[in-house]
C-alpha cells in the first residue's frame, strides 16, 4: 500500500537543469521558481548541500537516501505536481552511483537514463550552456576569490577582493570545458536531445526564454517575473577579458563560443 500511495502522489513531470558552474543555473532556476508551476529547481544532491536540506526535510541523505530524494521531489515539487532540480556534471557519476547503491532506483544493469527515469518520473531534460566560456571563466574565478556564487538581495560581505589571474583563469577554462564534455557524452551515450537554453539568451530575452522551458516541461502558462538574480558581470570583469585575449597564445574563438 505504501508504495501505491507514492506512486500516487509522485509529481507528474520532473526535469533537470543540467550545468556547470557559472552558466547561469541561479538565473535559470530562480525565474522558474518564480513562476510557481516549475518546482523549485536546487542542487539538492550536491554532497555539501544534502546537509542543510536533510534538517529541513527530515530525512537522513547518508543513512536513507531513497528517502531523502523521494522526501524533496514531495516537499519541492509545486501544486501541480511538476519537480525540478539542478545538477552539475562533476558530480554526475557520484550522483547516479547513489540513486544506484540504494537498490531502489536500479540494480547494476540498469541503464543511467532508466535510473534516472525510475527516481524521477517523466524525467525531462534542460540543457544550459554559456556561448562565452571566457566570461564563464573569469565569473568562476571571481566567485572562487571572493566566495561569492550568487547575488540576490541581501548577500554577506565577499571574503576577498577579486584579483586578475591569467591562470586561475585558464584553469577554469579548462574545468568548464571538462565538465561540459561530460555532460555532452551523457547525452549521446544515452540517446538524449535534452532542450537547449543559453545563457546569453536568456539574459537578453528573459521572459520569453523562461517561458519556452514551460512550454517545453508542459508545465502551463504563468507570469514571469522579473529576474532576481543580479548579474555578476562588471567592468572588472570586462577588463578581465581583454587583458586574457590580449595576453592568451589561444585564438579568440576557442575562448568565447
Amino acid at each position: 500500500m505504501a508504495g501505491l500511495l507514492h506512486k500516487l502522489r509522485h509529481p507528474q513531470r520532473c526535469y533537470v537543469i543540467c550545468a556547470v558552474p557559472r552558466s547561469g543555473s541561479n538565473l535559470l532556476g530562480d525565474g522558474l521558481a518564480d513562476t510557481h508551476v516549475a518546482g523549485r529547481p536546487k542542487q539538492y544532491f550536491l554532497p555539501e548541500f544534502e546537509e542543510r536540506y536533510s534538517a529541513r526535510y527530515g530525512v537522513d541523505a547518508k543513512n536513507d537516501y531513497a528517502g531523502y530524494v523521494r522526501r524533496v521531489v514531495a516537499e519541492t515539487a509545486t501544486r501541480n505536481d511538476v519537480f525540478g532540480f539542478k545538477l552539475m556534471s562533476f558530480y554526475l557519476d557520484e550522483f547516479l552511483r547513489r540513486l544506484r547503491d540504494t537498490g531502489e532506483f536500479g540494480d547494476a544493469t540498469t541503464t543511467d537514463l532508466d535510473l534516472l527515469g525510475n527516481a524521477f518520473p517523466r524525467l525531462r531534460f534542460v540543457h544550459l550552456v554559456r556561448r562565452n566560456k571566457l566570461r564563464q571563466a573569469i565569473s568562476r574565478a571571481r566567485a572562487m576569490q571572493t566566495g561569492v556564487w550568487k547575488i540576490a538581495g541581501a548577500e554577506s560581505e565577499p571574503l576577498g577582493a577579486p584579483s586578475y589571474d591569467a591562470r586561475l583563469i585558464g584553469r577554469c577554462l579548462r574545468d568548464g570545458e571538462r565538465e561540459q564534455a561530460i555532460w555532452e557524452r551523457f547525452f549521446a551515450a544515452c540517446g538524449v536531445e535534452p532542450f537547449a537554453v543559453e545563457y546569453e539568451q536568456l539574459c537578453e530575452n528573459f521572459s520569453t526564454t523562461i517561458t519556452a522551458v514551460l512550454d517545453f516541461l508542459g508545465a502551463g502558462s504563468a507570469i514571469v517575473a522579473p529576474p532576481r538574480t543580479i548579474r555578476q558581470g562588471d567592468e572588472i570583469s570586462d577588463e578581465w577579458e581583454a587583458r586574457y585575449r590580449a595576453e592568451t597564445r589561444e585564438p579568440v574563438a576557442a575562448i568565447a563560443s
